[in-house]
């Protein structure tokens, strides 16, 4: 194990290692059975560049193994895997052994006296896909999971697309459970040919390894059907199952059409739906799966402060016909509702049953705001709504809801949102993410033309350069929506581009992605 990341083998360490380290801090946790490939290292680099700390925890969890399954040759290199942790910057692994998890083998195997509490997802979610031959596997996945969340508590966790069904029964999990910090899908991550790698990829011959790129080539047919517009599962399902025909040697398991959050089995796609399938080459197990969505492109738009954000995402929306999701305006919203209810600005929890049961809508233009179907447009601009914002908006309740209010208004697509962490947090399935920013010396000559323009006091540019460096640092270190650039963003450096430039080169990048 490298000099840097340390390796935790028991509860105790790991919670004094977190007690001692995470004070005011964002914790990131990996959840692995190890044997780590470029598809865990994604998901480890997300998480080094969302948080402060790294957790990767390593650990083949017995529970989710049949008794026909691969639990005894599953592949365990901790040393290896420690050497692949230590160069992507993690800070900690918990690698604990199945008596410390408290399953000390196989669930499926054990005496009755042997079982232990598990946790018992929806079966309507477990009874579909890999469950159908895997009877018992999501119940030890999702046992296991919980346990990890509840020890580390991280702010977020993240797990890979590949891995649907298990994703989306984990966020199902930790909702119902009301289990804090966000569960985070990540894309897949393929090898050149397009299989989507695996830890299970190893078993495979260099033959099967050709083979087995029929299945992602089965997949992109369905998305090539889809995008003729021909939504029905018959059509999609046997797209996939025509392409995989022409590898005799693929034993297909099932192909399904689900709707990917509640796992539905679909008969056509309204809004959005996961082709999922399951193949066997020889004993090897094998999934993949796309998502197919019908909504326009999100856009996300992040970037410190002063690097025109605002005044961008406006103009591209208008180019592009799409709506401006203004942020601003919504916590403006809450602000008035909050001062008209005539509830005090500390009273958070009245401030969250308040919140939680408003309803907020735009005009299609975004150039009104209601909320409770009053017309607040003007009424948030005022000086006491202006005066108050900021500690509402401080709330962690307040940035909860509006962040649940926000990924609402854009589950459709076809919105144009800009902030600190838009493309992290708010809408990290965003088809298109911005990181638009600009030297501390080109945003302080910008403030300073502001302020001449609107008559005020001029100040020194050593004076905004400092503030702009401390607002920097400020927004980069907060507790409430830091600012973090997505690993999948493009950074558009705006020092020597006008608005209208910026705003034709994001145009540009959102029209290549339809």
């Amino acid at each position: 194990m490298g000099v840097g990341v340390r390796l935790f083998k028991t509860t105790a360490a790991i919670r004094c290692y977190l007690e001692k380290n995470r004070h005011g801090k964002f914790v990131g946790l990996v959840p692995t059975m190890g044997a780590l490939h470029p598809g865990h290292l994604s998901l480890i680099q997300r998480a080094r560049q969302e948080n402060d700390i790294v957790i990767v925890s390593i650990f083949v969890n017995p529970l989710q193994f049949g008794p026909t399954e691969d639990f005894q040759k599953y592949p365990r290199q901790l040393e290896q895997d420690g050497q692949m942790c230590q160069q992507a910057d993690v800070d900690a692994i918990f690698a604990p052994t199945p008596e410390e998890m408290g399953t000390g083998q196989n669930i499926a195997a054990s005496s009755p006296e042997q079982t232990i509490t598990q946790v018992v997802p929806p079966a309507t979610m477990t009874s579909v896909l890999c469950g159908l031959s895997r009877p018992g596997h999501f119940q030890g996945v999702a046992t296991i999971v919980i346990k990890l969340l509840n020890l580390v508590q991280p702010e977020r966790a993240y797990f890979g697309q590949k891995d649907a069904q298990q994703l989306a029964i984990i966020q199902r999990m930790a909702a119902d459970l009301k289990i804090p910090g966000s569960i985070i899908g990540c894309p897949i991550v393929r090898e050149a040919s397009g299989l989507a790698y695996s830890s299970r990829n190893q078993y495979l011959t260099d033959e099967q390894k050709q083979q087995a790129q029929v299945l992602y080539r089965s997949l992109q047919q369905a998305e090539k059907v889809f995008r003729s517009l021909i939504c029905d599962r018959a059509s999609l399902v046997g797209a996939v199952k025509t392409e995989l025909a022409k590898v005799p040697d693929v034993q297909l398991e099932y192909v399904e059409l689900v709707h990917p959050n509640t796992l539905t089995p679909l008969d056509d796609v309204d809004e959005v739906g996961l082709i999922a399938l399951a193949a066997r080459l020889g004993n090897t197990r094998l999934i993949d799966n796309v998502l197919l969505r019908h909504r326009k492109p999100i856009i996300a738009i992040d970037g410190p402060a002063g690097a025109g954000k605002s005044t961008v995402a406006r103009l591209v929306a208008k180019a592009l016909g799409l709506l401006y999701l203004d942020t601003g305006a919504m916590y403006r919203a809450v602000t008035w509702l909050v001062l008209q209810s005539g509830i005090s600005v500390e009273d958070e929890p009245a401030i969250a049953e308040l919140v939680s049961q408003c309803l907020l809508r735009f005009g299609e233009d975004s150039s009104k705001i209601w909320i409770n179907e009053h017309d607040v447009t003007q009424a948030i601009r005022t000086l006491e709504v202006t005066a108050k914002v900021s500690v509402i908006a401080a709330q962690p309740v307040v940035r909860r809801e509006l962040l649940r209010l926000q990924q609402s208004l854009g589950k459709k697509g076809g919105v144009v949102v800009e902030g600190r962490d838009i493309g992290t947090h708010v809408f990290p399935d965003a088809e298109l993410k911005i990181f638009l920013t600009a030297s501390v010396h080109e945003r302080a000559e910008r403030r300073q033309q502001d302020l001449k323009n609107q008559g005020l006091k001029e100040i020194s540019l050593e004076q905004l350069e400092q503030t702009i460096i401390d607002r920097d640092a400020f927004d980069s270190t907060r507790a409430l929506a830091p600012l973090r650039q997505a690993v999948d963003a493009h950074t558009i450096q705006t020092d020597s581009l006008s608005i209208a430039e910026v705003t034709d080169r994001i145009v540009s990048l959102y029209n290549q992605k339809l």
